[in-house]
Formats: C-alpha cells, sequence, structure tokens
C-alpha cells in the first residue's frame, strides 16, 4: 500500500497530536485534586480506565505516526 504524502503528513501530525494531549492529561489525572483519581491517596477505578485509555492512545498514536513517517520517508525517496 502506498500513501500520499499528504495522508502521511496528517498521520505523522495526528500520532504527535496524540502524544501531546495524552500526555497533558496523564500529568492532569495525575495531580487530580477533586477526589476523582485518587481517594485518601489510592488510586480510584476512574484513575484506572483512564490511564489505561492514555496507554491504549500512546500505542496507537504511536502506530499511526510511525505509519506517517514511513510513507513521508518514502515519499522523500520517490521524490529524489
Amino acid at each position: 500500500m502506498k500513501l500520499s504524502p499528504r495522508v502521511s503528513w496528517f498521520l505523522l501530525a495526528f500520532g504527535a497530536w496524540s502524544w501531546i494531549v495524552w500526555t497533558t492529561f496523564v500529568k492532569n489525572l495525575w495531580k487530580d485534586a477533586s477526589g476523582l483519581a485518587f481517594d485518601g491517596g489510592s488510586p480510584t477505578a476512574y484513575f484506572w480506565v483512564h490511564l489505561t485509555l492514555a496507554v491504549v492512545s500512546f500505542a496507537l498514536g504511536t502506530a499511526i505516526g510511525v505509519l506517517g513517517f514511513r510513507g513521508v520517508r518514502a515519499a522523500r525517496r520517490a521524490g529524489e
């Protein structure tokens, strides 16, 4: 399968965006003072569910970003 340069850049940007958004979310989750993420210092189900979502999103963002990177690299090689 061959990706167009436009699609490749989109996938690369999506992967980077995913890392930026979810890193910020995890930092905020860790510092949560509202009682949702931690109850008496112990992580709650809310914390574990959202941490799992973040880890899965990191993995998918990485995979999508790698596909985009490979597509950009292949397009540059083809244009040489």
